[in-house]
C-alpha cells in the first residue's frame, strides 16, 4: 500500500515537472515573440520618423526654393525655368514622403498581433482540454 502512495506521489511530481517544464517552454516562446514584436514595431517608428524628416526637409527646401523663384521671376527668362523645375522636384518629393509615411501609418499591423493570436491558441487549447 505505501510502495502504491509513493507510485502515485512520484506520478503527480513527475506530472508537475513536466507540467511546469511545458509552461516556462510556453512562457519562454512568448516572450521571444514579444521582442520580436517590439523590435518590428521599434523599426516601423524609426523608419516613419525618418519618412516624417526627409519629408519636411525637402519641403523646407522646396519652400526656400519657391521664394527665390518670385523673387527671380522678374529677371532673365532661364533662370525661372530652372528654378521652377529645382522647386517642384523639391514639393513633390516632399509630397510624395509624406504620402508614403501616411500609408505606412494606415497599413502598419496591430501591435503585437502575433503574440496576441498566439496567447489566443493558448488559451483555446487550455480551455478546450485534452
Amino acid at each position: 500500500m505505501a510502495e502504491e502512495s509513493h507510485a502515485a506521489t512520484g506520478g503527480l511530481f513527475d506530472s508537475l515537472k513536466t507540467l511546469s517544464v511545458s509552461l516556462v517552454g510556453i512562457v519562454h516562446t512568448r516572450l521571444e515573440l514579444l521582442s520580436v514584436d517590439i523590435a518590428e514595431e521599434r523599426e516601423h517608428l524609426i523608419t516613419l520618423l525618418v519618412l516624417v524628416l526627409l519629408a519636411l526637409f525637402c519641403l523646407g527646401v522646396g519652400v526656400v526654393l519657391l521664394a527665390m523663384l518670385i523673387v527671380v521671376a522678374f529677371w532673365e527668362t532661364h533662370r525661372l525655368l530652372a528654378l521652377g523645375g529645382v522647386t517642384g522636384f523639391f514639393l513633390l518629393a516632399a509630397a510624395g514622403m509624406a504620402w508614403f509615411a501616411l500609408h505606412k501609418t494606415r497599413t502598419r499591423p496591430r501591435l503585437f498581433a502575433a503574440s496576441l493570436a498566439e496567447l489566443s491558441k493558448d488559451r483555446q487549447h487550455l480551455t478546450s482540454g485534452p
